[in-house]
């Protein structure tokens, strides 16, 4: 087929790009650094990062595969318009040499003027002896930039200089803190810490998580997606509350042997629907099929935690049912609420943000029954109510009856 020809103009006018390869395995925030030093000092518009499906340089690196290493870099670069992510290489896969990449990235970007091509000095000192390296300085603006050392070191050919502070930080140093148990997750991007804890990569295990059945395993890409949006979608007093409910959340379900991450996911979206207008929320809340009380209707914001579980598997994916149901009757109880509930409901009511709470809830050697805390809790919570003269919803009551037959017993 003809592809007609553009008239002039037509189309994205061409951009000032920058070029940075490299195995990236993983990614961490040295990489991004550089980029953005170049977006920042030398005028480029763009940078693409090129993963290396194999380095000449690394031949025996181990560690993610091809897909994880792009995904990786795809995740830690969302929402910024400066950087992007070619697959060139992993998709011609075997050895790749940079003059073999660059004339297909020139060819396929039609860049505006000689791309840049961000070598570090470590690399720079052997570029001589790269495949066609006379050819490479033809087709690009070479960028030193430092890695190993602030010394400006020879170099043979006409180049720029990155004026770069070195982040002292390696990608093998980072999968030999990730295998070993060491502190590493901050070095890395945040979309690729959650691929390497969802993927098990480099040797990486939770040592802070208990046994659970997959219907309650969550992913650390979800919690953070929903942390997100709980965090643009309420006030900031509302959001940090929400945030320490899932600490504390996370905290009991450690305590009484379930899913920390559960708990976490649950804590964290309890609220999400809090500043919702009051006819969206009804409106959401009413595609859980339950009809809306006189008090709900009296009373909408009541509907936040109905309207919150709708929001989770709507817009989320949030099939879980315990997970759900945590959500829904965080506020108004139910008296078949199952044990995850009963966590976030007890962190909903007395985590640290809360003023007036007895200081003996918060006590963890105070019940050692989880039943126990959240009947204390309950007890505490209608006492308030009524103090208060405030009116007490049907299902917090039935879940009051329940508890006291259950005592009674």
């Amino acid at each position: 087929m003809r592809v007609p020809r553009l008239p002039t103009g037509a189309g994205s006018k061409n951009v000032k790009l920058a070029i940075l390869g490299g195995s990236f395995n993983p990614v961490h925030i040295g990489h991004l650094f550089l980029a953005d030093t170049a977006l920042a000092t030398l005028g480029y518009e763009r940078v693409i990062l090129i993963p290396a499906y194999q380095s000449p340089f690394k031949l025996h690196a181990q560690g993610g595969s091809p897909k994880d290493r792009v995904d990786m870099l795809s995740a830690s670069i969302a929402g910024d318009p400066g950087l992007t992510v070619d697959d060139a290489e992993i998709k011609r896969k075997g050895v790749s040499y940079t003059i073999d990449t660059l004339r297909d990235i020139i060819s396929r970007y039609t860049p505006h003027g000689k791309p840049g091509l961000i070598l570090g000095d470590d690399l720079a000192r052997d570029f001589p002896q790269w495949k066609q390296a006379a050819d490479i300085i033809a087709l690009v603006d070479i960028i030193i930039a430092h890695r190993v050392t602030l010394n400006e070191a020879a170099f043979p050919y006409a180049h720029k200089r990155l004026n770069n502070e070195i982040v002292a930080i390696s990608s093998a140093q980072i999968r030999d803190l990730i295998r070993n148990r060491g502190a590493w997750r901050y070095l890395v991007p945040p979309g690729a810490r959650h691929i390497i804890e969802e993927r098990g990569l480099y040797g990486f295990s939770d040592s802070s998580s208990v046994p659970s059945t997959p219907s309650t395993r969550v992913s650390p890409s979800l919690v953070a997606a929903v942390e997100e949006a709980a965090r643009a979608l309420v006030s900031p007093a509302r959001f940090w509350h929400s945030r320490n409910t899932a600490l504390l959340s996370r905290d009991l379900c450690l305590r009484f042997g379930m899913d920390p991450m559960a708990g976490y996911l649950a804590g964290i979206s309890h609220d999400i629907c809090k500043s919702m207008e009051d006819r969206k929320m009804i409106a959401l809340a009413e595609q859980d099929g339950e009809p809306v009380s006189k008090l709900e209707r009296k009373k909408p914001a009541l509907l936040h935690a109905r309207a919150g579980a709708v929001l989770l598997k709507e817009r989320f994916g949030v099939t879980d049912k315990d997970i759900l149901e945590a959500v829904r009757f965080h506020t108004l109880g139910d008296a078949g609420m199952g044990d995850l509930a009963k966590a976030v409901y007890v962190a909903d009511k007395i985590e640290l943000s809360r003023e007036g709470v007895d200081p003996k809830l918060r006590d963890p050697s105070a019940a050692g029954d989880l039943n126990l805390l959240f009947a204390a809790v309950l007890d505490n919570t209608v006492a308030y109510l009524k103090s208060r003269e405030l009116e007490i919803s049907e299902s917090t009551l039935r879940m009051l009856e329940a508890i006291q037959k259950r005592d009674v017993r």
